[in-house]
């Protein structure tokens, strides 16, 4: 095939044709990998969903918070994760977490 002897048309048509073929290319490996996915998960004795929590309709707990900023209430946290700054900044002053429970 020989691009210089085509002309615009022709070739706008043919990076459509191409962006088609690229985007079918994909979707057919996505769904080869995922029906691999589903496989393994099922030899296992367990569907994919199980396994990476997709389609989990389990409701987040919501946990109160235990700890409250001295210098703004609003600020709080409850205990769970990453401490934020203003609780690091008070253990850092030499305070406790006791210090800052609701």
């Amino acid at each position: 095939m020989n691009l210089e002897n085509m002309s615009l048309e022709e070739l706008k048509t043919l990076r459509k044709q191409v962006d088609k073929a690229i985007d079918n290319f994909e979707e057919r490996k996505k769904k080869e990998a995922l029906d691999k996915l589903e496989k393994a998960a099922r030899d296992m004795g367990f569907s994919l969903a199980e396994l990476t929590g997709a389609g989990s309709n389990k409701p987040r707990r919501i946990v109160a918070p235990k700890y409250a900023n001295p210098d703004d209430q609003s600020q709080t946290w409850t205990g769970r994760g990453r401490k934020p700054r203003w609780v690091q900044e008070a253990l850092d002053s030499g305070k406790s977490l006791d210090d800052l429970k609701i």
